[in-house]
This record gives structure tokens, C-alpha cells and sequence, in this order.
């Protein structure tokens, strides 16, 4: 019998199976997707927050633990369990050698990304070159790994795990890790939880799925009904405006734009409705989906002028380019009176500052509602560009409850031999909100922990099996 099953092939799942392993266990992963897709939402990722109290080779200055947990304070509106934020928060300091020993490489943060130089380490190469790292580690040491193999339920007996079912086979193992993210890709799913609105539209019908297919959420809905304890809402996500003209799938970091503190957002009918300049963009660009879903059609327009240009990483596609405002909103069919009033309000707000994109600065609108409190600058300068944007779902929040051990509970128990890492858990330090970067912390902190006790209990097991 096998020890440790690992039902997942993303970050966190890896990160488990890596543990499970280096403690001794045998390790089998199932990983639903191909190998050509495998991976999950980590095929996307970048770069992994980390607290650190000095320099450190790729990390300039210090982000120390109280730092970073108010970061995430913040962001969550205090949604967030503070035991196991602050577990995430200091493993994420110790975390990278370990990685480092996996054949994962770190690089500077890339030129134009904004704020991120002190407190978020990129991967060379990105979330493709971590996978492949790891999944060759995992093959070095021995880690059976089978490609589309969905897991369609588990069987359980209070609380206990005894086996896996893949359609008609069973697969038996000591102690399983689910790490096999969230429902991001369900649609009919997705479309229930966020439901009608006021205007009569099911604003789900309208969002991108920024990453894998993949995630159904087969065995987080099995779970559920299997009485598992469940923490998170779910209509909560990691939710980014994105490139209205993205893949329904998959589009990935390219499809985001990043510009929205820098100019100004418009809903479809060319009027402002939030402070884009709320705050440093790492934090806050993961509520613009939210914003835009809430937004009559689901869609929403940047608008930018030329004094941008070059100072944000710029995404896949080209924005719509206009030498007049009056052009650019009729590019976007957008209705021309309704913009040229919001943008003359606006420019005629904006007070005089020092512009300094790098710190929160005293260029602010006043007697304008929604404010632009920060990076406030008329837009006057040809050419203008326009994106249209979408909701982009990373993942959902929605998730099982668990603790510092990883363990999955039922009735407030934890279970001896099953666990949870990665997006399927997340929602227990992402209550709401985000900060770049701290998704992978939350992978790769409770996939380790997951991994060990995992092949802790399927040890301990066998030994006694074997006495």
C-alpha cells in the first residue's frame, strides 16, 4: 500500500509530496490534468511573498513578520485567522533554501512590476520553470506521478481516509494531502454563487477564469457533503480585472493590466465608481474584478493618457490608441457626452503634487466623489489608450477548515490522516482580498506542513501495521 496520496500537481501539491517524501514515505500524486497542462494555477504564478528581516540576495531592505501581517490585515478587512496567517507569514521567511534545493532559482522583480522589489521573491522563469523543478525533483526521488487521473470521490469513515475512487478503481493509501484547488471552473458553480443581481444579469456568466479548466471542484463539493468542516463564502475569490478580449481560460498574468492607478476606470456607462489610487496597486489590484462584476454588464474601461506609458508592465494585448478623448470613447462605444464630462470632472479636480508612483503621494483630486486619493494627473496628454476589462477568477475562497497541522476537520476534530493544502484551504487566511504574492506563500507553507504530516501519520501507521 502506498503511503502518502498527494491529490493535486499544482505548487502546493508538489510541495507535499516532496516533504511526504524526504521523510521517507512513498509517495503517489494524481494530478487530473495532462501531463502538457499539469499544474494547476501555478503554471501562472511569478513570484511568492516573504517576510525578511534584512536583505536578502533578490529581496532588498527588510519586510518584517508585524509588516506583512498588517498587509494581509488590510486586505482581508480581518477575514483572516491570525494563528495560521502568521504560520504562513514566518514560514515564508525559511521556505526558499528548501526550494532552492528543488532546483528552483529566484531573479529581482521584473521591470515595471510596481512595489514588489522588497517584499516578493520572482521565480526564474516563472510558475512553469517552479513546476517543472519540482516535478523533476519529485521524479528524482522517487514520486509516482499519473496525469489525468480526477479523483471523483474519497472514501471516508469518521473522519478517517481509506481510499480514492478514479471512476472504478480504487487507490488505497495511508494518509492523503488534497491539494486539488478550488471551483474557479465550474461554471454552473460559479454562476450559483454569485446569483442574480438587481439588474436582472447573472454576473458570472460575464467573468475569465484566469487559470486552469481544471479546477472543478469535484472533490471540495464531495467533502461538503461529506461533512467536512468548510470555512470561506462562496463568492469570494482571488478576482483581478483582466483583458476583456482573454481566453475564457488560462489567460494567465499576461492578460491582467496594470495600469489602473495610473489613470482612471469607467463602467460601461462612462462614469467613475472607485478611488483608483486607493492605495500601492500589489494591494489592491485584486479587488478591481470584484469592482468590475458589480458593474452594470460586468465590464469596466482604464483610461490612460501617454504619461503612463512605461511605467507598467504592459499586458498581452495593446490598448485601444486615440489622438482625441472624444475618439477613444467612441473606439470603446462608449456614449462621448457622458466620458467627456467624467474625464472633465476629473482632470479638473486634480490638484497640483509631486507626482512619485513609488510612494503614496500628494497628487489627489478634491470635491469629486469617487476621490482619487493618490497618482491623481489629469488625463490630457495624447495619445489616450482604453482597455476593456473583465473579471478575472484566479480562485475561489471557499475552501476546509483546518489548522496548523493541515489537517481536514469534521465536527471541530481533525482528522488522523487526511489533510489539505493550497487554494482548497486558502480561504481560511484569505477570508477576502489579496496581496500579490501571498498565494503561494499559503501553498507552499500548509503544502509542506500537509506533507509531513501526512507521511507522520502513514508512518506511524505502517510501523504499527508492520509490529
Amino acid at each position: 500500500m502506498i503511503d502518502v496520496l498527494v491529490i493535486g500537481g499544482g505548487n502546493a501539491a508538489l510541495c507535499a509530496a516532496l516533504m511526504a517524501r524526504e521523510a521517507g514515505a512513498s509517495v503517489l500524486m494524481l494530478e487530473a490534468a495532462p501531463s502538457e497542462w499539469r499544474g494547476g494555477n501555478s503554471m501562472h504564478v511569478r513570484n511568492l511573498r516573504c517576510m525578511h528581516d534584512s536583505p536578502q540576495d533578490v529581496l532588498l531592505d527588510s519586510y518584517p513578520e508585524e509588516e506583512f501581517w498588517l498587509d494581509l490585515l488590510k486586505v482581508t478587512g480581518g477575514a483572516t485567522d491570525e494563528q495560521l496567517a502568521r504560520l504562513v507569514i514566518r514560514a515564508s521567511s525559511t521556505c526558499r533554501d528548501w526550494m532552492r534545493k528543488h532546483g528552483v532559482h529566484f531573479q529581482p522583480s521584473l521591470a515595471g512590476t510596481l512595489h514588489l522589489s522588497r517584499t516578493n521573491a520572482f521565480f526564474m522563469g516563472g510558475g512553469k520553470a517552479l513546476l517543472n523543478a519540482y516535478y523533476r525533483s519529485a521524479e528524482n526521488l522517487g514520486v509516482q506521478v499519473r496525469y489525468e487521473t480526477p479523483v471523483d470521490a474519497i472514501e471516508l469513515d469518521g473522519g478517517r481516509f481509506f481510499a480514492a475512487r478514479v471512476g472504478d478503481e480504487r487507490i488505497e493509501a495511508r494518509a492523503c494531502v488534497l491539494a486539488c484547488g478550488g471551483f474557479e471552473s465550474n461554471r454552473e458553480w460559479m454562476r450559483e454563487a454569485w446569483g442574480q443581481n438587481e439588474r436582472g444579469e447573472w454576473p458570472a456568466d460575464n467573468f475569465l477564469i484566469r487559470g486552469t479548466r481544471f479546477n472543478q471542484g469535484v472533490l471540495l463539493k464531495h467533502m461538503m457533503d461529506a461533512g467536512a468542516d468548510i470555512i470561506g463564502e462562496p463568492s469570494q475569490s482571488h478576482c483581478v480585472a483582466i483583458d476583456a478580449r482573454a481566453p475564457l481560460y488560462d489567460g494567465g498574468i499576461v492578460t491582467r493590466v496594470d495600469c489602473v492607478s495610473l489613470g482612471v476606470m469607467l463602467n460601461r456607462d462612462a462614469q467613475r465608481f472607485y478611488d483608483e489610487g486607493e492605495d500601492f496597486w500589489p494591494k489592491r489590484y485584486a479587488i478591481w474584478g470584484r469592482l468590475v462584476a458589480q458593474q452594470p454588464g460586468q465590464i469596466g474601461y482604464c483610461i490612460i493618457d501617454s504619461k503612463a506609458v512605461g511605467r507598467f508592465m504592459p499586458p498581452v494585448f495593446p490598448g485601444v490608441r486615440a489622438d482625441t478623448l472624444p475618439e477613444l470613447a467612441r473606439a470603446l462605444g462608449l456614449d462621448e457626452a457622458a466620458f467627456m464630462k467624467t474625464l472633465g470632472d476629473f482632470n479638473a479636480a486634480c490638484r497640483p503634487g509631486t507626482f512619485d508612483h513609488t510612494v503614496l503621494d500628494d497628487c489627489m483630486t478634491a470635491g469629486l466623489a469617487p476621490a482619487k486619493t493618490h497618482w491623481a494627473r489629469p488625463i490630457d496628454t495624447p495619445p489616450f489608450y482604453g482597455y476593456a476589462l473583465r473579471p478575472g477568477i484566479t480562485f475561489t475562497y471557499l475552501g476546509l477548515k483546518t489548522n496548523e497541522h493541515a489537517a481536514v476537520h469534521f465536527n471541530g476534530v481533525p482528522s488522523a490522516n487526511l489533510f489539505v493544502a493550497g487554494e482548497m484551504m486558502a480561504g481560511n487566511v484569505l477570508g477576502k482580498g489579496y496581496t500579490a504574492g501571498v498565494g503561494m506563500s499559503i501553498g507552499t507553507a500548509f503544502g509542506r506542513i500537509a506533507g509531513s504530516s501526512a507521511a507522520g501519520a502513514a508512518l506511524k501507521e505502517g510501523a504499527h501495521a508492520t509490529a
